[in-house]
Parts: C-alpha cells; sequence; structure tokens
C-alpha cells in the first residue's frame, strides 16, 4: 500500500509539473502572439485535448467539455471552427488539472495495470500516464520554442507540481 502512495504521489508531482509548464508558457504569450500563423492558441488546445482524452478511464465514452469539440479526432486535421480565448483555454487546462488530479488519486495496484485500449494503443493505465505527461512536454517545449522566437523569452523550468 504504502508503494503505491508513493508512485501516486511522484505520478502527480510530474503530471502537475507539467501541466504547470503549459500554464506558465500559456500564461507569457503576448496577446498579439496568441492567433498568428504559429497557431499558439491552437497546440495548446491540441495538447489539452488529449490529455483530456488519455486521462479517460474508458476512452471510447470520451466528450470534452464545453465548447471544445471532437475537431482533434478529424482524420484530415480539421481546425476546430474558432479560436479559442486565452481565458477558455485556462479553464480547459483546469479541468485537467483537476481531473488528472482525481484519476491519480484514486489509483489502485489493479487499477494502474489494467489496459487502456483504443483503436491504435494498449498500454496499462499507469502506462498511458506517463505517455500523456510526455505528451504535454512535446507540446510546452514546442510553445517555449515559439516565445523564445518571438519574445526571446521563455518560462522557467518546474521541476515539481506547485501546489
Amino acid at each position: 500500500m504504502q508503494d503505491s502512495i508513493m508512485i501516486k504521489d511522484a505520478l502527480w508531482s510530474q503530471f502537475g509539473a507539467s501541466l504547470d509548464m503549459l500554464e506558465n508558457a500559456i500564461h507569457m504569450c503576448p496577446d498579439e502572439h496568441w492567433d498568428t500563423a504559429l497557431d499558439f492558441w491552437y497546440m495548446s488546445f491540441h495538447c489539452l485535448f488529449w490529455t483530456d482524452y488519455y486521462l479517460s478511464v474508458e476512452p471510447n465514452k470520451f466528450e470534452p467539455p464545453k465548447p471544445f469539440t471532437f475537431s482533434e479526432f478529424d482524420p484530415k486535421g480539421k481546425k476546430p471552427d474558432r479560436t479559442y480565448t486565452r481565458s477558455e483555454i485556462l479553464a480547459y487546462l483546469e479541468y485537467c488539472r483537476q481531473k488528472a488530479r482525481t484519476h491519480i488519486e484514486e489509483l489502485t495496484p489493479s487499477r494502474m495495470n489494467a489496459r487502456w485500449i483504443n483503436e491504435s494503443k494498449n498500454f496499462s493505465c499507469l502506462e498511458i500516464l506517463l505517455y500523456n505527461v510526455r505528451h504535454i512536454q512535446h507540446h510546452v517545449a514546442q510553445l517555449n520554442l515559439y516565445l523564445r522566437q518571438t519574445i526571446d523569452r521563455a518560462p522557467k523550468w518546474v521541476s515539481q507540481v506547485k501546489e
């Protein structure tokens, strides 16, 4: 039992830190760079959509919260019909943060070993959490690169969740 508590603490520490880094990048993006050809808003949305999806215990029943759509499942890469605002994206980030925290707190050894399966992936529930952190960090790196290239600044590394 103690081992699973330590694993859950470490998972939340790093998962939460990844979300903190995403939040820092979103806050640092100047308004004039939010909706440009670099698609800062869209990359932020994409990252959160898949974060939300990968946190779903039953991926075939996934549904993003309003006002977000299933656009990310479009095989042709269709973007959402409109640009999401920074406040909408930050609200989605908070939604994902709470979902992740609850999901990790409720993990049991048996749940960690259960399968997370969709059309292209067959992971343990523990592995999909690690995969999710890697996906978040991949896009945080892209957003930080955009910031560095456009405003010559980027947020600092977050080692552990702030909470």
